[in-house]
């Protein structure tokens, strides 16, 4: 068994990368970090864990030096890039801490000065299916990044570059778990607003894959999961479901619709799949891909767990959730 450590285990990414670990045969939770929870059984978070064989909670500086031989980071960006680095664990931070190579992104994009510019080589830009994880520090994306990436990427080279558009749309966990106006139920509930219009810091790391810059508008719908990304692109030769099609042939994660066929929340919340649908406008001839996931599976734990398989030389869907409940 490989052991792990999960730090900031008490947030909606560490709830959600925990409960991956216990469904993976060949992971072992050592150490669960958490500073606001330290001290108290696992199942003060969720009673559900009652019973489970679990150690209790530590602080997350203890749990970093617990030796473990994975650790999932899952703290804000700006507490990720703060940690000791472990020397010889493999490290998947699923914050936005180490995914931009420039570090002078991070004053445009994030607002903050970034303290270790030198190690952002070190680390990883990890799409499972699209750019696998090299060495033992993985950068996991954004979740808009995960949705936007497995819809664009493979037709970059049939795309006329500042033609593209996405149009995204995230539940409010994708938010996280601290307290913002903006996230209260009295602002979320019965209300729908874009943010953060045309300064998301996921929009870098979008271009950065695709190697070109991109339109991006992310928007807040009233629900607690799911994510839908629609790209709108101007590609002439044609070829767009054909690339998808060839892009994702066997892959376990991602599932290409047939022509016709809606992508739909329902199907892929709860769970780590990504569900993608090709169109082409009528009026304009632009094409259209959309891509819904969970935006805390295959937003954030499922590729966190995905990406450690890989980068572990595991079969890489081990742990994953990759189908819903029929209804």
């Amino acid at each position: 068994m490989i052991t792990v450590a999960i730090i900031g285990c008490a947030g909606y990414a560490g709830q959600e990368t925990l409960d991956r670990v216990l469904l993976h045969p060949g992971l072992q939770a050592v150490a669960l970090g958490s500073n606001s929870q330290a001290g108290k059984p696992p199942w003060a978070l969720d009673p559900r864990l009652q019973g489970r064989d679990l150690p209790a909670f530590v602080r997350n500086d203890e749990a970093l030096a617990s030796g473990a031989e994975l650790i999932f980071l899952c703290l804000g960006h700006d507490e990720s890039v703060a940690v000791d680095i472990p020397s010889t664990a493999v490290v998947v931070d699923l914050s936005g801490g180490h995914r931009l190579k420039d570090a002078a992104l991070y004053e445009q994009w994030y607002g903050w000065k970034h303290p270790h510019p030198g190690r952002l080589a070190d680390w990883a830009y990890a799409v499972p299916e699209l750019q696998p994880p090299t060495g033992r520090l993985v950068a996991n994306p954004g979740c808009y990044a995960v949705a936007s990436l497995y819809a664009l990427a493979p037709i970059k080279e049939l795309v006329v570059p500042g033609s593209v558009v996405i149009d995204a749309k995230s539940g409010m966990t994708g938010a996280g778990k601290s307290l913002k106006a903006s996230s209260h139920a009295g602002f979320v509930l019965d209300n729908f607003s874009a943010y953060k219009v045309g300064s998301h810091q996921h929009a870098p790391e979008i271009g950065a894959l695709v190697g070109f810059p991109v339109c991006f508008v992310p928007h807040l719908l009233p629900i607690r999961r799911g994510l839908l990304a629609t790209v709108y692109a101007h590609a002439p030769n044609g070829g767009v479901r054909e690339a998808i099609e060839a892009a994702y042939a066997g892959a376990p994660a991602v599932r290409v619709l047939p022509a016709g066929v809606n992508p739909e929340l329902a199907r892929v919340q709860h769970t780590d799949m990504a569900e993608i649908a090709v169109f082409e406008d009528r009026a304009t001839g632009r094409a259209i891909v959309c891509c819904a996931i969970d935006n805390l599976g295959k937003g954030a734990a499922g590729n966190a767990v995905q990406n450690a398989n890989l980068a572990l030389g595991l079969e890489q869907t081990l742990g994953l959730r990759l189908s819903g409940v029929t209804v």
